[in-house]
């Protein structure tokens, strides 16, 4: 698996994964009917860096690396993933979340933030912390899951140096 800087020739491809994920509304704090428009702006035109997971050509996974604020608060990165649904379970999300590392420590982030990871993506916090990322905090009922309703939001996070 080759991980690298997504091109503008790739937005088909994410798009493509991003936006059932989005859609589907049980993980990601995003309009259900987001237009690709605004998706793209999200996820590829504005980060400061976007990666893709590639295998034989095939884009199996996306991240986005961007200042979690701004300020004060730059030095700390956001990061979301995406791993196309026939990838699943390949190890896909563990290596763009090593390499997204890299690459934030690369654009001179010292600290990694997720802010909210949904306490019934139960799989994702586990490899969150598997990867070394805290829960600093937990929000109660600050998504609104449209099979589970109100559930729980961890903000997760590692340090970089």
């Amino acid at each position: 698996m080759q991980i690298r800087q997504a091109q503008a020739d790739d937005w088909p491809a994410i798009w493509a994964m991003v936006q059932p994920v989005f859609g589907a509304g049980t993980t990601y704090a995003v309009a259900r009917d987001i237009s690709q428009t605004d998706a793209r702006y999200m996820w590829l035109d504005s980060p400061a860096m976007c990666l893709v997971a590639e295998r034989d050509g095939v884009i199996l996974g996306t991240c986005y690396i961007k200042p979690n604020a701004s300020g004060g608060g730059a030095h700390v990165c956001n990061c979301g993933y995406i791993v196309d649904a026939a990838a699943r379970g390949q190890g896909v999300a563990e290596t763009l979340c090593r390499a997204s590392q890299d690459h934030a420590r690369a654009l001179g982030f010292t600290a990694m933030q997720f802010n909210m990871v949904l306490e019934s993506n139960a799989q994702a916090v586990r490899l969150w912390q598997r990867l070394g990322f805290d829960i600093a905090g937990t929000v109660p009922d600050v998504f609104d899951h449209p099979d589970l309703g109100l559930v729980a939001g961890h903000v997760m996070i590692k340090s970089l140096k």
